[in-house]
């Protein structure tokens, strides 16, 4: 592979990933969000994009590193799991606050975290360092998961659940 294949090769993981982004950008907390009751350990909502550009970074990084070593063609089903999370992913967003579905949003992002530690897992196994570059984002999505989960629990009787 020669330097301009991998420099946009790279280029490429990280349109893909920061699309997705970019998708789940579209729908941002909004007055129903701001009415639900949330625990006194949900992060104030400034943290979430810096939080988020770091693990889009380091997600893309990672895919980067394993499509890079093993090309698309030997490492299919590893990437294949990245793509799939990356729908997950952005599918989160659009259920919990363009839907307002916080018990649709946690069966999201429990299967999320579950294609995410299968990823990260391959990963590891095909490059340890793009494994490790995916352990800040499994422990955010697990924290994510949580504060969904907590969310949901709060507000059930005001969503009728």
């Amino acid at each position: 592979m020669t330097i301009i294949q991998s420099i946009l090769g790279a280029i490429g993981w990280l349109i893909l990933t920061f699309g997705a982004a970019w998708l789940g950008s579209r729908f941002l907390p909004d007055e129903w969000y701001q009415n639900l009751k949330k625990p006194r350990w949900n992060p104030p909502n400034k943290i979430f994009a810096p939080v988020w550009t770091l693990l889009y970074l380091l997600m893309a990084a990672a895919a980067w590193l394993i499509w890079k070593n093993y090309d698309f063609s030997m490492a299919v089903f590893p990437l294949m799991l990245f793509i799939v999370q990356l729908l997950l992913n952005a599918a989160w967003t659009w259920i919990f606050f363009k839907l307002h579905r916080p018990g649709m949003a946690l069966a999201d992002i429990l299967v999320l975290l579950m294609v995410i530690l299968a990823m990260l897992s391959t990963f590891w196994e095909f490059d340890p360092l793009a494994g490790a570059l995916l352990l800040p984002y499994a422990a955010w999505v697990l924290f994510a998961a949580f504060l969904t989960w907590t969310i949901w629990r709060m507000n059930r009787p005001i969503l009728g659940i």
